[in-house]
């Protein structure tokens, strides 16, 4: 038995997992995949390596489902038990973000069609890359997706594995200038095994096990709750809080974001980190794009004298619902009563209704990225 499936049996045998036939079947498929590229590491190491070409492609995978289905956490193993060191895994916002910048600096070089020096720069020293929840929203990146992945994977040599929460089809649905990115779901087809997991268990609904999402007023009990939700969610021990890692966001123009608390998917801000620092729609945004639960501490009762920060609030409130983000809170109040009276309370109450949505069953068990 591979590591890859003996920590999958393990974790059903701890009761972390169900039984689950599609997911046993992934986790088979992603155990092949690793022998093959690890049969294919097999190469001149020291002096020699620098003389060494490429093994032939491997194929790809894209395991795609419903939210809560666990395919970051198949994820999460299939690259931690990967014994190979050609390896990258990355949020797929990021990661386009990183290709941006590296188009423009090779179109400074006017030395023509920038998709091939920009697929070698990625792929030095990579053999396998790996993303978590794919999501395509942005035009630019749709137009390119088809050319700049057919470079990686067919003159690289790169083998992609990725997760979504949507079928292949159905990325950059209804895109403006969809025929452009059609090459890239053709590619799918023909170069990656496309795995469906929709089993019967919502895991991450599961693990929050009935726990509220807004927690008011603040103080200590509803501070152990957002605790115990975030280690529920991101099996890290509780005991070692202070340890959990941060993050610096990409957001646009270089520009990053200071994520306090970031792992598995899950982002932990404070209020006054998000809202009473001067940011926009695009640093909302990437949030949005980068994490499927947010946790924001410390939330203040609001009112004209802090509507600046009420207005940041609602910005993010209408990022986090556009991309079906699950938002746990810390707050001085039920949303109802947050904006109680005075200018721009009225028009608080949009975000008051998308509040309470956020916290219904129906909204919880919205995959990341779908919007209502």
């Amino acid at each position: 038995m591979t590591k890859l499936l003996a920590r999958y049996h393990a974790l059903i045998a701890a009761g972390e997992l169900r039984p689950d036939r599609e997911q046993l079947a992934a986790a088979e498929r992603l155990a092949r995949l690793q022998g093959e590229l690890e049969a294919g590491d097999r190469r001149p190491t020291g002096f020699l390596s620098r003389f060494r070409a490429k093994p032939a492609p491997i194929r790809g995978l894209y395991m795609w489902g419903g939210v809560g289905r666990g395919k970051s956490m198949l994820m999460d193993l299939f690259v931690d038990t990967l014994a190979i060191t050609d390896k990258r895994r990355v949020h797929f916002h990021a990661f386009m973000l990183e290709v941006d910048g590296l188009m423009r600096e090779e179109r400074r070089k006017e030395s023509g069609d920038p998709i091939g020096p920009v697929a070698a720069r990625i792929a030095r020293n990579l053999r396998c890359l790996a993303f978590d929840e794919m999501i395509v929203n942005n035009t630019a990146d749709a137009a390119i997706m088809g050319r700049l992945f057919t470079a990686l994977m067919r003159d690289q040599h790169v083998t992609i594995v990725t997760t979504s929460n949507r079928p292949p089809q159905d990325l950059y649905k209804d895109g403006i200038n969809r025929s452009l990115f059609l090459p890239f779901i053709d590619l799918i087809g023909q170069d990656m095994d496309v795995i469906e997991l929709n089993g019967p268990t919502d895991y991450r609904l599961d693990r929050l096990g009935g726990m509220d999402t807004w927690h008011s007023p603040i103080g200590a009990d509803a501070t152990a709750q957002v605790r115990q939700a975030f280690f529920r969610l991101t099996d890290y021990n509780p005991e070692d809080a202070a340890n959990v890692p941060s993050a610096e966001l990409p957001v646009c123009d270089g520009r990053t974001l200071f994520v306090p608390k970031s792992l598995k998917g899950v982002g932990v801000f404070s209020f006054k980190r998000l809202c009473q620092q001067p940011l926009g729609a695009a640093d909302y945004l990437a949030v949005a794009r980068a994490y499927h639960t947010v946790i924001v501490v410390g939330i203040p009762m609001l009112s004209p004298e802090n509507r600046n920060e009420a207005i940041r609030f609602t910005k993010l409130i209408d990022a986090l619902y556009e991309y079906g983000v699950k938002l746990i809170t810390t707050a001085a109040a039920e949303p109802a009563k947050l904006y109680p009276s005075g200018d721009g309370s009225f028009e608080f109450d949009r975000t008051v209704s998308r509040l309470m949505e956020m916290q219904s069953l129906d909204y919880l068990a919205r995959g990341h990225g779908v919007s209502g």
